[in-house]
């Protein structure tokens, strides 16, 4: 399937959950993050120190990525979150301490109002929203380009998770060069390994 109807099929089923099944989802999501494997080139993701963290758009029914929060602050992380500029669909990364202050912007993005600065090649860790994923590790996100630029500028050993209710799908038919593929997905019943990308 190509990534425009992946959008309008996954946008339809996220829209037919319920608050509850959301939250159990999450959470069950949060829980297989602590199983996640090492990488094929031996590296483990909870020995990073800076970890970059969606915060959901509940309108749109993202995964709640607070269960995730808390595992991060529990383990001493270093918690990252952005600001998009819909202008330039570049994002500014921030560090999250107890000062920061966040509003949603006019699409209803939770966001920091300012903070610490961090510089995308500084973060080990991405975890990345999407609509859709396939076998090989492609991802479907909104069309706007904001996570293959931020990735793209992230070092290229960045760990890159994407989050999903969904298992993958076998193919995503129009891929582009510049996407830049996931490492790992994580499902409320699944850790995908995408080894292939090694």
């Amino acid at each position: 399937m190509n990534k425009s109807d992946l959008r309008v099929t996954y946008k339809a089923l996220r829209k037919s959950f319920s608050e509850n099944e959301i939250e159990e989802m999450s959470l069950a999501i949060a829980n297989k993050l602590l199983r996640l494997p090492t990488l094929p080139d031996g590296r483990q993701v909870w020995d990073k120190t800076y970890f970059h963290v969606f915060l959901p758009i509940t309108e749109q029914k993202e995964v709640d990525t607070e269960y995730i929060l808390h595992v991060l602050s529990g383990k001493d992380k270093e918690i990252i979150i952005s600001k998009s500029d819909f202008k330039t669909c570049c994002m500014t990364h921030f560090l999250l301490t107890e000062n920061t202050t966040i509003k949603k912007n006019q699409y209803h993005i939770p966001e920091p109002v300012d903070g610490i600065e961090v510089p995308s090649h500084k973060i080990q860790v991405v975890f990345v929203p999407l609509l859709a994923f396939d076998t090989k590790g492609n991802r479907v996100g909104y069309g706007k380009g904001f996570y293959d630029k931020f990735l793209s500028e992230c070092k290229p050993e960045a760990i890159k998770i994407g989050l999903s209710f969904f298992e993958a799908e076998e193919t995503i038919t129009d891929v582009f060069e510049n996407d830049v593929k996931l490492d790992y997905v994580v499902t409320p019943n699944t850790i995908y390994t995408f080894s292939s990308n090694y």
